[in-house]
């Protein structure tokens, strides 16, 4: 090969650069810390005695009997029926609960669940998304409830959990119309005026910060809407810069309509309570070569846009000034009366917990002039910008792609990052209840992270892990199982 280039007429001068990229991470400032837990130093007993350990699913993912017994077509039949999941797979029977929720509850009650918590189908309920109701659908949640009641398990139950009618999105386009508003409001109507006498707990919503990315920026989940360049998936319509501001705007304020209808109207009788469910991220700052500018200010903003952007107007009555600022004309306002509505609109919150993110400085996203959400906050998530790169991190080699649909199981388990959330919540947006209700990671450092945020003054209520079976996952279909009981989908009847 030398001879070779020797004989060239020219010179020919090849370099090889082997670039060695410094990362450091560093973690958010934390509002307090402690060393937590092992599992040998805690146990049950170490938990207040009205705690709640309990397991969640989800309708969709769960129940199958997708065309069974009345129910209408949700958004997700009609994503996953175009073949649109990445394994081709469908939740049309899934783990059937729908007819082994008796066998499922018992399950529960062998391993001294606390606590279930599960979501109500709207299109099981409400074929039409309106209208007339579904008593077939009615019967299942009762018996469903009244199962959960005879073996002395609080049911948890969620009104919406991505499975929004397919009629409705059809009609208006869904979340991204205010007159879903009203059709959210009397649906939850029914729900409260059907099962709330047995309901200990409302949770209005799940996690509508990232599923309005999922479904109206990148395109990854239904209705599958996204604009190019941003998109992740083909979309074949939407707006990646403006529709997930628009379809965040419209589901919180639905949020305030049903919790007041639930505080003016049942809460005194059935003495329930009401909630939101969120996944809240904790961010560590990625410090990549020259990247060592706007350190914590960049944090800062990427917890108001990320995470503030639900708990600021249901707290506190409206968007966080930074989000305001960075997004423009591009967010809505709320009135007066909407402001006064939604302010303090949660009797809980609802945590879903699976890892933390890493973040850096991306300052080119915002010199384009047409941002998505992520480009709003001139960062990227994930890893440095363009870059693939590996760490070792938390024992386990990791990929990092400059993308957004995650999959929690290659995420590190970060048990500090919660235990700092759990604080940094205490502190900075009043000590309010606070449920987990999704952790897909399980292991003994979360629960020790738990009990030391407990102690150190954080008024965590209870714990769920996620699943109670394996389900369909909404991002990896059942290529992914965290279920505490296995199920055999190869099984027609589907043996646990």
């Amino acid at each position: 090969m030398g001879g070779s280039i020797a004989r060239l007429p020219s010179l020919v001068v090849v370099v090889v650069v082997v670039v060695v990229v410094v990362v450091i991470v560093v973690p958010p400032p934390p509002c307090s810390s402690s060393p937590f837990l092992s599992g040998s130093e805690f146990s049950r007993a170490d938990f207040p005695p009205d705690f709640v350990f309990g397991a969640g699913t989800s309708a969709y993912q769960v129940e199958g009997a997708a065309d069974e017994d009345g129910k209408g077509p949700s958004i997700w039949d009609t994503f996953t029926h175009e073949g649109k999941m990445n394994d081709g797979s469908t939740a049309d029977v899934t783990a059937d609960s729908y007819h082994h929720y008796k066998e499922d509850v018992k399950f529960m009650s062998e391993i001294g669940l606390e606590g279930y918590r599960f979501s109500i189908s709207w299109a099981r309920l409400l074929p039409n998304g309106r209208g007339a109701i579904n008593q077939k659908g009615v019967e299942y949640y009762n018996n469903l409830i009244d199962e959960l009641v005879k073996h002395g398990i609080q049911p948890h139950a969620t009104l919406y959990h991505l499975d929004l009618p397919q009629v409705l999105q059809d009609e208006y386009g869904g979340w991204l119309s205010p007159k879903i508003i009203d059709d959210f409001l009397a649906y939850a109507n029914i729900c409260f005026q059907e099962f709330g006498d047995r309901i200990s707990h409302w949770t209005t919503l799940n996690e509508p910060n990232i599923f309005t990315l999922g479904s109206y920026d990148q395109g990854i989940l239904p209705p599958n809407r996204c604009s190019y360049p941003f998109g992740l998936r083909k979309c074949t319509s939407g707006n990646s810069t403006v529709e997930p501001y628009i379809a965040m705007h419209n589901i919180v304020l639905a949020h305030a309509s049903v919790v007041e209808l639930y505080r003016t109207k049942y809460q005194a009788t059935q003495k329930g309570f009401i909630g939101y469910s969120t996944l809240l991220l904790a961010f560590h700052y990625l410090l990549c070569v020259l990247q060592v500018h706007f350190l914590f200010r960049l944090l800062i903003l990427i917890h108001l846009t990320i995470n503030g952007r639900v708990l600021n107007p249901l707290l506190f009555g409206d968007y966080p000034e930074n989000m305001k600022k960075i997004a423009r004309s591009k967010i809505p306002s709320f009135t007066e009366s909407q402001s006064k509505q939604l302010k303090g609109s949660i009797d809980f919150l609802g945590i879903n917990h699976y890892s933390s993110l890493y973040a850096s400085d991306n300052p080119k996203t915002d010199q384009t002039g047409v941002n998505n959400f992520y480009g709003d906050m001139s960062a990227s998530l994930l890893g440095c910008p363009y870059m693939l790169s590996l760490l070792y991190l938390g024992g386990r080699l990791l990929r990092w792609k400059e993308i957004h649909p995650l999959v929690p199981d290659s995420l590190p388990i970060d048990s500090a990052g919660l235990e700092s959330f759990l604080l940094c919540l205490k502190s900075k947006y009043g000590n309010l209840p606070i449920y987990i209700h999704e952790n897909g990671l399980l292991s003994i450092s979360i629960l020790g992270a738990l009990l030391s945020a407990i102690r150190n003054g954080s008024n965590a209520r209870g714990y769920f892990v996620w699943s109670f079976l394996d389900v369909f996952e909404i991002l990896t279909g059942f290529q992914v199982r965290y279920g505490l009981y296995y199920v055999d989908f190869d099984d027609e009847n589907r043996r646990r």
